[in-house]
This record gives structure tokens, sequence and C-alpha cells, in this order.
């Protein structure tokens, strides 16, 4: 089996007996020894303090008062941040079971930088044996924000920040040790340079063909109903298509903010207007296998999930909507 996204730090931690995640020691020191949390030469003495303190011991109980005496608050905020995560990790039986926690709490007060970074991991574990790169390649969505644009007919997504050329905080947390460089030559996947992919993949330099009816869009299909089947258990089928019309408009997810935005347009019989039309990067038809219960008014129809871009043609999806938003009717899933 080929390894990709090492720099997830996915082979820190270790797995159940069901195939969760769960957090070690190694997995937490790699926080810590981040750039932020690094104390630089002139730190203060509390803040040296606490950073030897929690490379010894990584789930030591931390008091308030041992962050509130550091001096910087740039690091001061840093280690609010990394010990709440810290401490929401330590308080579930694995990493997927804090996901839905955190997702099924309501507001999410860590920064999305957290919040992607265990999607990212969770993700990598729910792909393991993925053995496609239009499949891994698309489920960067995931957790990588992509900028859209119409080439020669095509509908690109490239990674963001790999077109800036610029990344003020690495996304995870053993990039900088692994020397990942900073700027790269994008390249479009295609079945030609696939192979590439897996020497590629912590470098996130390959745009994807978003265009109805490529692969693209079909292994953002499977990601997703691996996501799904990972986290809640249960079995869907996804399936991209070209429009909504003449569709009973019974139950919709949308894939980030412009698409919820969307959807409530067109659950209320709102026309869209031909800018916001041109907005949407994808649609896909869910439904579900077996005897899942699901709420009532769905009776047998499939659930649409749109995605789009904003007006900057930027697409942030939010996984989490997959695990909130579905109307299934299931026991917790994850331990």
């Amino acid at each position: 089996m080929k390894d990709f996204w090492i720099s997830c730090g996915h082979h820190l931690l270790d797995r159940n007996a069901s195939g969760r995640l769960v957090v070690t020691d190694e997995f937490l020191k790699a926080y810590f020894v981040r750039p932020e949390l690094t104390p630089p030469p002139d730190a203060c003495a509390a803040e040296r303090t606490l950073h030897t303190a929690l490379l010894a011991a990584p789930r030591r109980v931390v008091a308030a008062a041992e962050v509130g005496a550091i001096a910087d608050a740039d690091a001061r905020e840093n280690w609010q941040f990394v010990l709440e995560f810290r401490d929401l990790l330590l308080r579930h039986p694995t990493l997927e079971a804090a996901y839905l926690a955190l997702m099924r709490a309501g507001a999410v007060r860590l920064p999305p930088l957290f919040v992607n970074q265990l999607a990212h991991v969770i993700l990598r574990n729910a792909l393991d044996a993925g053995d496609d790169p239009f499949v891994l390649r698309a489920a960067e969505l995931f957790f990588r924000t992509q900028r859209v644009t119409l080439h020669e007919q095509s509908l690109l997504a490239a990674d963001d920040e790999k077109i800036a050329g610029t990344s003020p905080a690495p996304l995870s947390p053993l990039v900088s040790m692994l020397g990942v460089p900073a700027q790269a030559e994008i390249d479009v996947l295609t079945d030609d340079n696939a192979e590439t992919y897996w020497e590629r993949s912590d470098m996130f330099d390959m745009a994807l063909d978003l265009t109805a009816g490529r692969r693209g869009l079909q292994g953002l299909a499977t990601a997703m109903t691996r996501w799904i089947a990972h986290l809640l258990s249960v079995d869907v089928a996804i399936e991209p298509i070209r429009e909504l019309r003449d569709a009973k408009f019974t139950w919709y997810v949308g894939l980030d903010a412009e698409a919820t935005q969307i959807g409530d347009r067109l659950w209320s019989g709102e026309p869209l207007d031909g800018r916001t039309q041109g907005r949407i990067a994808g649609l896909f038809r869910l439904t579900f296998a077996g005897r899942t219960p699901v709420a009532e008014a769905l009776r047998g129809e499939p659930v649409y999930l749109i995605m789009a871009m904003n007006e900057n043609k930027l697409l942030r999806l939010k996984p989490q909507n997959l695990v909130t938003g579905l109307p299934i009717q299931l026991p917790e899933a994850v331990s």
C-alpha cells in the first residue's frame, strides 16, 4: 500500500480495535514543537518552563495561571488554543469521537487551523486503503481552501495557498520537519501524471478538474461516501449530477457556506440568477443504503448536496456538514 499525506501525522497515532485513531504522546509533542510554540531566545521564564514541562509530559494538567503568566500576548493565545485542542482530544476515546463532539456542540471556538488538521488526519484514516489519486486529491477539498478558475472550458480547482506562494502558518504539525518546498509548479491531475501524486501528496501542488462528467467530482463523491461511512457507520451512495431540474427538493446539505445560502434560496422557491448559478461548482445526489432510519419527511427521496465557490472564486468545504446535516436518526456511532 502506498503512503500519502505523511505530514498530517497519522503514523504518530494508535488505532483501536474499530480502526479509529487514538491520541499518543508523540502526536501531541508534534504540536508542541511547532514554530508558534517553540520559545524564542527572548521568551520569558514562564513560557520556557511550560514548553519544557509539556515536552516531558504532554498530558499533564496545565493551570490557567501557568498560561496567564506568559508575558508575550501572542504566545499566550497560541498556548490557550493548542491546550484547548489537546484537552478536546484527551476527553474522548478517539479523534473521530472528538471531531463529532466538537461539531455537534454547535459553536466551534477553535481556530479553523485545528479543525482542518483534525479533518485531515481523520480523512487519512478513512481513506487508508485508497489507491485512486483522483479520490485523494478531491479529498483535499475537505481541509484545504481551493481557488477555482475556468480554463479552456474546464473548471479547475487549485490549492489557494500554493497559488499564493505563501503559507504563513503550516497546515500540519509535521510539514516544517519534512522540508516541503514553499512553492512548486502546479500541474492538473490527469491519467498521465496520476502516479506522481503519491510522491507529492504533501505538496498540494496538483489542480483538480471539477468539470461535470469528469473524474474530479466522482472522486469527491467517493471521498464523501467514505467520510460518512467512517464517522457515522452509515452506508450511502453519492453520485455527481449536472442539474437539479425537476428534482423534488425534499432535503439538501450545503457543503460550504455559499452552497448553504444557495440551498436556502432553492428551498424557498426563489429563482437563481445567472451569477449565482455560476458559483455552483458541484451537485450530488445522495441515497441511503440498507435500513438506515431517516427523517419521516424524506420518504425515500434522495438528499441533494451542493458545493459552491464564493464571489472571489474560493471554495471552502465544511465536511462537518455531512455529519451534522444528514436526516439520519442513529445512536452515537463512533468511539
